[in-house]
């Protein structure tokens, strides 16, 4: 069995992209990229911890409410995050609201 199948457009891709429509373009344009940028590299962590016992799919068709929930997983702002930040995200129907999942994002910088 191959591992790679051609897409419509006649690039070779993994086969697991053929999954679901969304899968296309993440695979186009960032999995297996390098990432160089530390907000970036943050936010591909962060959404690594919230994919933890879920389906990637589910958050990818999250991506962008964690980007706005997390001000662009701009760690500087994160870090002075409050438990006001904490019950918002909590209560956040766009992210994944799992309180460990979060608190591990904000690695527990609230006092």
């Amino acid at each position: 069995m191959s591992t790679t199948i051609l897409g419509s457009d006649g690039k070779p891709r993994c086969c697991w992209c053929d999954a679901a429509p969304e899968f296309l373009h993440y695979h186009d344009t960032a999995w297996g990229f390098p990432v160089s940028d530390d907000h970036r590299l943050f936010e591909k962590l962060s959404l690594e911890s919230f994919q933890s016992g879920l389906s990637w799919r589910t958050i990818l068709a999250k991506r962008e409410n964690f980007r706005a929930a997390f001000h662009d997983f701009d760690f500087d702002r994160i870090a002075r995050f409050t438990q006001c930040d904490l019950n918002r995200l909590l209560k956040d129907e766009g992210i994944v609201r799992h309180r460990d999942k979060i608190e591990a994002v904000i690695n527990r910088y609230i006092h």
